[in-house]
């Protein structure tokens, strides 16, 4: 019987979910084992992975639903409290082969994720039903955001050596893969564990130096502050190095940022926009933002608003404001839920304006999509665009943009 995973969150648990399934598939048996890879970033999050775990136990009596992931470390009460759950694996253990194979089950539980001082590499040529190969590179963080609560589910920041990230591209290449994003909970961090001259951009510039054939090269979500001269190099000289950038934003005001204890001050995230734009003209933006942080005033707000405009954000990740138990931004005064609601409305309609000038500024150019299934390609800044005719995924294809629907582009 097929070993089945369910992911919340990040791309990273969605990658870290097909490694588990080839780890567990081999020993699985007849069982029906569900693996649950859980996310922590909110308590919306958290809600949702306990309601489809009593969901899939109706759904499918009998089945051995083992809950991993960052929701595993952080609430360990919540989840090892639910009938539905057989077993608890901790997030530094959930990788490692012989987890799910004949070891104790006590001896992969959580609680030993801060102990963690290796990332462990993956090896799996491609993800069961995606175009793009995600390739973790990064784990953990050391930073500590007072809002959030992830360095203690991820542990400390730790990074794959160079040489098995290239690997691990090389082999979804040869298996036919196009594209590859590099994906971590601290992406900009890398390599600073393994040696001081090691980083991001360098191993951009190893990765399509050493990997002729990758056509693709895609970054998730970075920290503008911290991204190096090598990757801003490669995004000015490297074509292969796509021209779409997320970024770890947040706040656009001043104080909100230090009370979040953000490393970058608002004019240093307009800085990096005005900087990699004129380095690279026409790279796209996009950007996590939370509305309604403990404190925030009508007037504080109102610059998380105009960061949109100032750094030329055209996707935008919004967030309502969680309080996540023990952080310090949980014991700061907190706003009424009304308000936090409502700010992040008002957000995501700032973000869906940004976006439709974007799609506007599309109509009648030449793009070249990353077909995937369902008729839809990607462009090399990342908007979707909707195809004329039925075309393969994983095709790269020269079309022109006939218009849009307000979220997606239409080709001719």
């Amino acid at each position: 019987m097929a070993v089945e995973t369910l992911s919340f969150g990040c791309r990273l648990n969605t990658v870290e979910a097909e490694v588990m399934r080839a780890h567990a598939a081999p020993a699985a048996g007849d069982r029906d084992l569900v693996l649950v890879n859980t996310c922590a970033v909110t308590t919306e999050a958290g809600r949702q992975a306990r309601k489809a775990i009593r969901r899939l136990a109706r759904e499918r009596p009998g089945a051995e639903i083992v809950v991993t992931g960052c929701g595993a470390e952080i609430e360990t009460a919540a989840y090892a409290g639910m009938p539905e759950v057989a077993r608890l694996v901790g997030n530094g253990a959930k990788l490692r082969s012989g987890t799910w194979a004949a070891v104790p089950a006590d001896a992969a539980a959580p609680g030993a994720i801060m102990a963690e001082r290796a990332a462990e590499p993956t090896r799996i040529a491609a993800m069961a039903g995606h175009t793009r190969a995600f390739v973790p590179v990064q784990n953990g963080c050391d930073h500590r955001c007072t809002f959030c609560v992830i360095p203690f589910g991820r542990g400390n920041s730790r990074s794959v050596p160079a040489a098995d990230v290239v690997a691990q591209v090389r082999r979804i290449v040869d298996h036919g893969g196009r594209e590859a994003v590099l994906t971590g909970v601290d992406l900009t961090a890398y390599g600073r564990d393994l040696d001081p001259g090691l980083s991001l951009g360098r191993l951009a510039q190893r990765i399509l130096r050493e990997v002729p054939d990758l056509a693709r090269l895609r970054l998730s979500s970075i920290d503008s502050i911290e991204a190096d001269e090598a990757l801003l190099d490669a995004f000015a000289t490297e074509p292969r190095l796509m021209p779409h950038v997320h970024l770890s934003l947040q706040a656009g005001d001043d104080l909100i940022l230090k009370r979040m204890k953000r490393r970058h001050a608002r004019a240093d995230a307009i800085g990096f926009c005005e900087r990699l734009r004129s380095l690279r003209p026409g790279t796209v933006f996009g950007a996590d933002l939370i509305a309604g942080f403990p404190t925030e005033t009508e007037a504080q707000f109102a610059r998380s608003v105009d960061l949109v405009a100032e750094c030329g954000l055209t996707h935008l990740h919004v967030f309502p404001y969680s309080a996540r138990p023990g952080t310090p931004a949980a014991r700061m005064p907190q706003l009424p839920g009304e308000i936090v609601r409502e700010r992040a409305a008002r957000l995501r309609a700032a973000g869906a304006a940004a976006l439709r000038r974007h799609l506007d500024g599309e109509v009648g150019g030449y793009r070249t999509v990353l077909t995937e299934r369902g008729g839809i390609g990607r462009t090399e800044a990342f908007t979707p665009v909707r195809l004329s005719g039925d075309v393969e995924p994983g095709v790269l294809l020269d079309v022109i943009i006939a218009g849009h629907d307000g979220r997606t582009l239409l080709a001719a």
